[in-house]
């Protein structure tokens, strides 16, 4: 086991399956030393565990445990990508939609679940830009999705 698996393991953490995507996309994209993956909904054994808006129905705190899971899928397509998540050097970039009611404005704390978990996984080298964008609806009416700009070492 690499010090990221044991990291993962340590953490409770199964990375699972890339999921297929539900339009006409990749999981992600490599271009020099950048991965890209396309935005990642909170999909568990191919399902929503939960759908509407935050702030109407969706919990923060749901919501943010949502986002947890697109991180963990984020990483997930990145797996499939390059083989093995030891070759992220770091996050570089989150970018997280909110599915949000017209009066809720927590997007930052929404995002923070992907956020936080990159930091228990990856240290310092979680640390990242970031953007938390609420709108009127995401696709499958899930509440969150999240996209993320990882930096690889060559392969």
């Amino acid at each position: 086991m690499t010090d990221l698996d044991n990291r993962l393991a340590e953490l409770g953490i199964v990375i699972p399956e890339a999921t297929r995507p539900v339009a006409a996309y990749i999981p992600s994209v490599v271009t020099g030393n950048l991965l890209f993956t396309s935005g990642q909904l909170p999909m568990v054994d191919g399902a929503l565990p939960q759908t509407g808006k935050v702030g109407a129905g969706v919990s923060a705190e749901d919501a943010k445990a949502l986002a947890r899971i697109c991180a963990i899928n984020g990483l997930a397509a990145a797996k499939l990508s390059i083989g093995s998540l030891d070759r992220i050097v770091r996050v570089v970039k989150v970018v997280g939609f909110v599915a949000s009611d017209p009066s809720f404005s927590g997007q930052a704390g929404v995002i923070n679940g992907a956020s936080e978990l990159l930091g228990e996984i990856f240290g310092d080298a979680g640390q990242h830009a970031r953007s938390a964008v609420g709108l009127a609806v995401l696709p499958l009416n899930a509440p969150v999705e999240v996209e993320f700009v990882f930096e690889i070492s060559a392969g």
